[in-house]
């Protein structure tokens, strides 16, 4: 086991070179000048080839992308030149918002998802069956805002049973903060379960058809146990990969949400960053989360090994 784990991370090494060396180019590649943005209506030639000499900006591009490169493993991110706060700082406050969003989205796509899978199986091509597929295909053509739109017409114009926007930190106030977040968090969970139920109910379909189902059926074992247990437990592999995939489904879906509810996430941040031309927070909120998307796949490969001891052997 701590063979396949070593070998692992020896390949989350070239993804991570990959991801800063593409997070950088993009960043520094875009139109305009930053020593400009900075100076604002003090950019006069000297003052710019100042800022541009003391920002490194005048130096060749790979020669600024290992100077950023190894601030970066010595944990120094940049700071803003607009609010003089570091990356870690604006990160550090934001990152607990965007993972209560997730995580509550996703408890929720996969309380929809996973129930609605396994009473698909056990009655494939009943009418019950049909529609929920049919519902599922339907719900992955509708757009995130869209959904956010009219999740608070109705649950917050019409019934006024929760607030449209705002977020009340959870040590605050717990109750206020999960009611900030139901919307936000089922606008990206609508998103979420038609991909787990679809899949897993595929999965499960095939797995009951297989010879083991057969003689445990022969063994007078009861319907439930066999749903349960038997179909459903080797179906899980399919099942971590879609919610490991939807993390990253999630990030994207979370720019969108935390700007539409108004949440002070990470995505509102990269929109902001976005907006103001703050390239040195563009730069580094884009390389954690398309690290963190890393590290999420990293995860998910370790539970493969957990849940099935082929992989790591090498056998599967």
């Amino acid at each position: 086991m701590l063979f396949f784990v070593a070998r692992r991370l020896l390949y989350l090494v070239p993804v991570l070179i990959a991801v800063s060396l593409l997070t950088f180019c993009i960043a520094s590649l875009l139109p305009g000048d930053l020593a400009y943005v900075i100076l604002g209506d003090q950019a006069t030639p000297e003052n710019v080839a100042a800022l541009r000499h003391d920002m490194g900006l005048d130096q060749p591009i790979w020669w600024r992308y290992f100077s950023w490169l190894g601030n970066i493993l010595q944990g120094d991110f940049g700071r803003s030149f607009r609010t003089g706060q570091t990356v870690l700082q604006a990160m550090s406050e934001r990152i607990p918002v965007s993972l209560e969003l997730m995580l509550f989205a996703e408890l929720i796509g996969l309380a929809i998802g996973v129930p609605l899978a396994i009473a698909c199986a056990a009655k494939s091509g009943s009418a019950f069956d049909r529609f929920m597929t049919g519902s599922a295909f339907a719900m992955l053509s509708v757009p995130t805002f869209l959904s956010a739109i009219l999740l608070i017409y109705l649950f917050a114009v019409e019934l006024r049973w929760l607030p449209a926007t705002g977020y009340v930190p959870f040590t605050e106030d717990a109750v206020g903060n999960l009611r900030f977040f139901v919307l936000p968090a089922l606008t990206l969970a609508l998103a979420e379960w038609p991909g787990i139920m679809r899949v897993l109910r595929s999965d499960m379909i095939a797995a009951l058809q297989e010879d083991y189902i057969a003689l445990a059926k022969a063994k007078g074992l009861k319907p439930s146990r066999i749903l349960f247990v038997h179909a459903l437990k080797p179906s899980s592999l399919t099942l971590v990969t879609i919610t490991g995939i939807n993390i990253g489904r999630l990030i994207g879906g979370a720019v969108i949400v935390e700007t539409v509810f108004a949440l002070p996430g990470i995505g509102r941040l990269l929109v902001g960053a976005i907006y103001t031309r703050d390239l040195i927070i563009l730069q580094g909120v884009v390389l954690m989360v398309a690290a963190g998307f890393v590290m999420m796949n990293f995860i998910v490969d370790m539970l493969y090994a957990v849940l099935d001891p082929r992989i790591r052997h090498g056998h599967a």
